[in-house]
């Protein structure tokens, strides 16, 4: 099995920036899709972002243009840096890996970590 771990949540005022990353053990990155999802208070989880080991990124667009996905394939680790954050996206973050799949489908994500706290306050 696949391990990740999410870190680097936290407590940050409306406007501020934050950095999640989310280290893999088990297996490399390679021939995977590494993406985010969140899910705050009440809700579903909901598709963030994400980046194929072909080097593609798609972003949901109420983060389009404020949030940016990175992977380190020789450290087994993907960032998430948040910029201009609002209480909107006040939610847990997970990291998710797709095998062979270039999608936003949480059902093709196969590989969980088990969350980071963000919480964005005005």
């Amino acid at each position: 099995q696949v391990q990740l771990v999410e870190s680097g949540g936290g407590l940050v005022q409306a406007g501020g920036s934050l950095r999640l990353s989310c280290s893999a053990s088990g297996r490399t990155f390679s021939t995977y899709t590494m993406g985010w999802f969140r899910q705050g208070p009440g809700k579903e989880r909901e598709f963030v972002a994400y980046k194929s080991w072909t080097g593609k990124t798609y972003y949901a667009d109420s983060v389009k243009g404020r949030f940016t996905i990175s992977r380190d394939d020789a450290e087994n680790t993907m960032f998430l840096q948040m910029n201009s954050l609002k209480p909107e996206d006040t939610a847990v973050y997970y990291c998710a890996a797709a095998r062979f799949a270039i999608t936003s489908v949480r059902t093709a994500y196969e590989y969980w970590g088990q969350g980071t706290q963000v919480t964005v306050s005005a």
